[in-house]
């Protein structure tokens, strides 16, 4: 979709016009060409703004990760936990997002992006009594979790055949699990139930109470 630019462009203004982009087509569809059309303006009015492809994913990025992480604290335990389902969230709604995490994080851990991330779970993680010798140990486990978690289950909802219903998909796979070879596969012909009636959330907040009654101890 075309807008009408009726207000000088800012870079806010371009990023969010970025996620947009992002969102309906994937990284692919994220073109200055696509973007002019969607500001109406020149490309000049957005290269004033961000130099290049790399800096708009990076800010689209930051953007998206920084409204994930900003939530009111009540408590350690429950900050954790909100600032933890928001980037679940975030990264079940921009199915970018899991890719252009992982690139940051290894590419470039000096930019914004991680140290957002690390002082949203690392303050907590701090306030809940944790020896200071490990408070990088026990945060690292906290994000390392949450970000594969998230990025796994988006990975699973965007591998299921398109519209298909979620609980006709996880029907069908316990049903193969089910008809595993039982000397094979006795756990996994046991669990085949618990997979068709899981909720993908609350069995994410589930792995963080684990890692949490772990780090308490």
């Amino acid at each position: 979709m075309t807008t009408r630019r009726t207000e000088a462009l800012s870079r806010a203004r371009i990023v969010e016009a970025a996620v947009e982009l992002l969102d309906a087509d994937g990284e692919s569809g994220l073109t200055f060409r696509a973007l002019t059309q969607r500001l109406a303006t020149g490309p000049g009015a957005i290269y004033w703004h961000v130099a290049n492809k790399g800096e708009l994913l990076d800010a689209a990025t930051e953007t998206v990760i920084a409204q994930a992480v900003d939530h009111p604290q009540s408590g350690p335990r429950d900050g954790i936990r909100t600032v933890a389902l928001g980037l679940f969230e975030a990264i079940d709604r921009h199915p970018w997002l899991a890719t252009q995490l992982a690139l940051q994080l290894s590419r470039s851990p000096w930019g914004t992006v991680t140290p957002r991330i690390f002082e949203s779970i690392g303050r907590q993680v701090r306030e809940l009594g944790v020896p200071e010798a490990e408070w990088f140990t026990a945060t690292s486990a906290l994000v390392h979790y949450i970000l594969g978690a998230a990025g796994q289950n988006a990975a699973n909802a965007r591998s299921a055949a398109p519209g298909a219903d979620r609980a006709e998909f996880l029907d069908a796979v316990s049903k193969v699990w089910e008809a595993l070879d039982p000397d094979e596969y006795p756990f996994m012909r046991a669990v085949a139930a618990q997979m068709r009636e899981h909720d993908d959330r609350a069995q994410f907040l589930a792995g963080i109470d684990l890692i949490l009654g772990r780090i308490t101890r």
